[in-house]
């Protein structure tokens, strides 16, 4: 596909100058004149196994905000990568920072000390020095990169990776366009944490009023609308919690661009446009839908999926997932990506010309969290898509998603057992250390977790729109180990949010063991969500199969998204030896402790 020029005339007004022009600059300017950055976006037209990156200072000017930003190559985000599995690549990256630096590449199966977490698996980049990551490419799909380092991905140091698989790809498509959405703020992470700490409602200004109490009582009464908000407020937490950090200080990007500045992709009416979105914020989830246009999703974090016609998605920080829509009308369509707390939003247009654009419709209502989100209730029936897992077939070790076998298409039975395993298989070893108990590291414990699968999540239950859930991945062929677990690990997810404080069974890292993993070994880890807020779980190095009822056809995953006061699975074979990170990627949940090293030996 030809590299499309950037927009002129009216989509370059001055303010989108400085938001993507500007980017093309770094701290030293002269390194990067030669070399101009195709229009963001826009996937290169080829495969490369080799690459030289600067990681320098950028200045960026967005929305009246200004910050000498971290970044790759001048640019945020980064440029797009584009790999070939079954290649080698080399990257060297050159650290220009007055600080030392990283690169995780995230997804993405490789040596532990390839993986870029510093104090773990390599000692970091230190200033004016390069490091050179060499790895095998074994997998193929939608993927990123991002800093580990000091708060620097939340500033700006991120970038798209896409990977052509091997013998062609057999997604149709005439357009690719890669979307990275992220938050951004001129304020300094560090300084961000401490206003978290000294009050964790610092960011949230939208809290429930006298005036919804009456809306609330025509719901369930009024004595029973002043119980919720009591009950709320022993617990010493708020209904409108839903982000930590918000719209106050939050401008929401797409490909780098805020929303006036109006990212463009273009398409010929008939085409098939392929859209692989990256959440590549550090606390912000979102609600993607583009009004007027079918999404198929045919890909999750990498991996192809079947086909799931949606009007919308939730994607969750660190997720990826890849659409195909094929406007025939010449006319423009919005891209509309609203942050959950409705607090904010990014847009982008598609459309056959440059300067086009259409309407961006009005933000949805905010959500409001209920006592299913504190752990103390149940969920009604969705009328998503439950399909069955067909028959387990022969046991097989894996190594990475398989490249055959399509997927035998059985029709759904309500009957679902909880666990995607054959009746037979013994059962697993479970290490389960409880609950932990309520204490300054932990507020609240979940009395009764539930399945929420099949939930789209908070804010988009009846919406009118298709939504997209988890139920709903079914990937495109069979598994390879099918082994089933022979130990369980339970994990509960933990936290204060009056001392912004977070962890597994309730301790933080500094106070945590590792989790030890045998070599070649099969491992349910389960995960239950004691807090009242999403947590997307991120395991290095090794693939997450999530147990959504799908059989032997399980999603894999290497971000997993765990909705409030929930009990979700997923299998795991520890096939690459090393220390990995497993953490939760909302990056402030991450640094106050929501971290546990994984040692797989």
């Amino acid at each position: 596909m030809p590299v499309p020029s950037p927009p002129r005339g009216p989509a370059l007004a001055r303010r989108t100058f400085m938001a993507a022009g500007a980017s093309t600059l770094a701290a030293r300017p002269h390194a990067f004149a030669r070399t101009p950055r195709p229009y963001p976006g826009v996937v290169p037209p080829i495969a490369r196994d080799r690459y030289d990156l600067t990681i320098g200072r950028t200045p960026l000017h967005i929305d009246g905000k200004f910050l000498n930003a971290p970044s790759v190559d001048g640019g945020v985000p980064g440029p797009v990568l584009r790999w070939r599995e079954g290649d080698t690549v080399t990257l060297n990256i050159r650290n220009t920072l007055d600080e030392p630096t990283s690169i995780h590449w995230h997804g993405i199966r490789l040596p532990a000390d390839m993986d870029g977490v510093p104090g773990l698996s390599f000692r970091g980049i230190p200033p004016g020095e390069t490091f050179t990551y060499r790895f095998p490419v074994r997998q193929s799909g939608s993927y990123w990169y991002h800093s580990h380092s000091g708060g620097q991905e939340a500033q700006g140091l991120y970038g798209a990776i896409v990977i052509d698989p091997e013998g062609g790809d057999t997604i149709a498509h005439d357009r690719d366009y890669s979307i990275v959405l992220s938050d951004w703020s001129d304020v300094p992470p560090a300084d961000i944490v401490d206003n978290l700490k000294m009050n964790s409602d610092y960011y949230s200004f939208r809290q429930r009023t006298v005036a919804s109490l009456f809306g609330q009582a025509r719901q369930q009464g009024l004595m029973g609308a002043i119980g919720n908000r009591l009950q709320w407020a022993r617990m010493r937490m708020a209904a409108t919690d839903i982000s930590d950090v918000s719209g106050v200080i939050y401008s929401h990007l797409m490909n780098g661009l805020p929303p006036d500045a109006n990212w463009t992709g273009l398409f010929k009416p008939g085409e098939r446009v392929r859209l692989r979105f990256v959440n590549a914020s550090a606390m912000s989830f979102y609600d993607v839908r583009i009004p007027g246009l079918e999404m198929s999703v045919v890909q999750a974090d990498g991996n192809d999926i079947v086909p799931v016609p949606v009007d919308e998605f939730r994607i969750g920080v660190a997720e990826t997932y890849d659409v195909i829509v094929q406007p025939r009308d010449e006319r423009a369509y919005t891209i509309f990506v609203q942050s959950e707390d409705r607090t904010g939003h990014a847009r982008g247009t598609l459309a056959p010309r440059y300067g086009m654009s259409a309407p961006v419709p009005p933000m949805d209502p905010r959500p409001v969290r209920t006592m299913v989100d504190m752990g103390m209730g149940n969920m009604p029936m969705h009328d998503h898509a439950m399909p069955m897992p067909p028959a387990p077939a022969s046991q097989a070790p894996m190594s990475q998603p398989p490249k055959d076998d399509m997927p035998d298409m059985d029709m759904p039975d309500m009957d679902m057992p909880p666990h995607d395993k054959p009746a037979t298989a013994a059962k697993p070893v479970i290490e389960d250390p409880g609950p932990p108990p309520l204490n300054v590291e932990n507020q609240n414990v979940a009395a009764m977790p539930i399945d929420r699968l099949g939930s789209p999540g908070d804010g988009l239950e009846n919406n009118g729109r298709r939504v997209l859930n988890y139920r709903q991945l079914r990937a495109l062929r069979r598994g390879t180990d099918l082994r089933p677990p022979t130990r369980e690990i339970v994990i509960h997810l933990t936290g204060n949010m009056t001392r912004y404080i977070w962890g597994f069974d309730g301790r933080k890292f500094s106070e945590a063991a590792p989790v030890m993993l045998r070599l070649g070994e099969r491992v349910r880890f389960t995960l239950i969500n004691d807090t009242m807020m999403e947590h997307p779980i991120h395991l290095h190095g090794l693939w997450s199969e999530l147990e959504n009822g799908q059989g032997d056809f399980r999603p894999y995953k290497h971000t997993v998204i765990s909705q409030p006061g929930s009990k979700l699975s997923y299998l795991v074979t520890a096939d690459a030896p090393g220390r990995w990170a497993f953490h939760c990627h909302l990056m402030y949940h991450m640094d106050l402790g929501m971290f546990r090293t994984v040692i797989v030996a």
